[in-house]
């Protein structure tokens, strides 16, 4: 545990990669993956059967859930760590916006217990009409905390990238590309928000949202493979 002790080695910065690995194996699955093959948008029914039928996949999605916040807490911890020699205000900013979206991730985790408790019939004497519509609104919740938990990282992507940007131990492009795409998931919050059919900056939105998650990669596989640069 010795490369602990100096986040500026390569070590170190391996680590803090593998937890980006971690959380965006485990996002995509939990987040994209499970409610694709289980929820279906404006059903509460169809998605409370599913969730009983296919109650392995739903609690490898909670799993998946929690592999995401565990990492992030490691992920979160490093990063603040590796840059705050080059802005301990900026540091300390992104890595409290960062556990606020964790706090936000744990919190939609209630959510999808209420869900499940509805599906696996622990909760009786509901009509099922009110028991759709009380799993559907469980369900819908939770998606709405994922707009929220955006918000939380877009501040943090915004100043992550700064902080790389200004370190001068990383491509000079990763930093800007971080900071710049950080608004895909701010004008993707807007737009759930604001507009039913999340119309709104649609193309634009989800170009921010290419350039930052290539950034996002590229600094993760910068971090395993290279390491942080030698002043």
């Amino acid at each position: 545990m010795n490369f602990l002790t100096d986040p500026l080695t390569r070590g170190y910065a391996r680590v803090t990669g593998l937890f980006y690995i971690i959380i965006a194996v485990a996002g995509f699955f939990a987040i994209l993956y499970v409610p694709s093959q289980l929820f279906t948008p404006g059903d509460g029914a169809a998605s409370l059967a599913a969730i009983a039928r296919e109650w392995c996949l739903f609690r490898a999605g909670v799993a998946g859930d929690v592999a995401v916040m565990l990492a992030e807490l490691g992920a979160t911890t490093m990063l603040y760590f590796m840059f705050r020699h080059v802005n301990h205000t900026l540091s300390v900013a992104a890595a409290l916006a960062r556990l606020l979206m964790v706090a936000v991730m744990a919190t939609m985790l209630f959510f999808y217990a209420g869900a499940q408790a509805l599906a696996e019939g622990v909760v009786t004497g509901l009509a099922e009409e009110t028991r759709a519509a009380l799993g559907l609104l469980l369900l819908e919740m939770h998606a709405t905390g994922i707009m929220i938990w955006q918000l939380f990282f877009w501040v943090h992507l915004l100043i992550l990238g700064q902080l790389v940007a200004r370190s001068g131990l990383y491509p000079r492009l990763l930093g800007p590309a971080m900071s710049l795409g950080s608004f895909g998931y701010l004008f993707d919050s807007i737009n759930k928000f604001t507009t039913p059919d999340g119309s709104m900056m649609g193309d634009l939105t989800g170009l921010l949202l290419i350039v930052v998650s290539v950034a996002e990669i590229g600094f993760a596989l910068w971090l395993i493979m290279r390491g942080p640069r030698r002043a």
